[in-house]
């Protein structure tokens, strides 16, 4: 049995999601995480798909997706010029010493992974014990309904964390838990998908990936400990 599995904030586990942890097992045994889709290969997909497509030629619906996946790939490109990774997580990143594999549930069109999404992966990038794993959510539901947020919501980005062995050692997700509240506060007072969206990004453009690496920080120091 793994140890305890860790979530922001050191919230436990119940026993329901212990049992699911082993239904996971077999997953892992397949292999289906460490034949996921490395990150560079995720962006050049999206960039591939933007470059054929006439936006003239397509209905709404499928407009709206190429203007979602057109604005999410300009934020993540945008997180890649700016963010530089500092001293102390550096140090931390550096007392992983033994193989994990970061396993991301995500697609392309949503707006909560490209603010996120790629300063897991830069931060991945930080330590060859780190595997870094995209597995696209709508043709892995039944990996996605083990890690479901709030017991119902197939939300993404999805972060988990395995050792070796597939013990889960930590997860994160979908958003940090700061920008998580505030939704839940925007949405009490009324607004709309489009208007909370749009107060969401504006919180990200603001934040920077802040609360995302306070997050991740102290997942990974409390992974370490245990």
């Amino acid at each position: 049995m793994p140890g305890r599995i860790l979530m922001p904030g050191n919230a436990s586990y119940s026993f329901n999601h212990l049992i699911l942890w082993q239904m996971t097992h077999k997953f892992f045994e397949d292999k289906r995480p460490h034949n996921g889709i490395d990150y560079p290969d995720f962006m050049e997909n999206t960039k591939k798909v933007l470059d054929s497509e006439n936006p003239d030629k397509l209905d709404e619906k499928q407009l709206q997706m190429y203007n979602y996946k057109k604005i999410n790939f300009q934020r993540s490109s945008r997180v890649h010029k700016t963010f530089k990774v500092d001293d102390e997580l550096k140090s931390l990143i550096a007392k992983i010493r033994e193989p994990q594999l970061w396993m991301v549930i995500t697609e392309d069109w949503c707006g909560d992974s490209a603010q996120n999404l790629p300063y897991l992966f830069l931060l991945s990038e930080l330590s060859d014990n780190i595997t870094f794993k995209i597995i696209p959510r709508d043709e892995n539901l039944d990996i996605m309904d083990l890690y479901l947020t709030n017991g119902g919501s197939r939300s993404i980005p999805k972060l988990v964390s395995f050792d070796k062995d597939g013990n889960e050692l930590f997860q994160w997700g979908p958003r940090p838990k700061v920008a998580q509240d505030n939704v839940r506060k925007w949405k009490s007072e009324g607004q709309d998908s489009s208007e909370f969206a749009n107060s969401l990004h504006l919180w990200y453009a603001k934040d920077k990936g802040r609360h995302l690496l306070m997050e991740i920080k102290q997942l990974i120091s409390q992974s370490i400990k245990n």
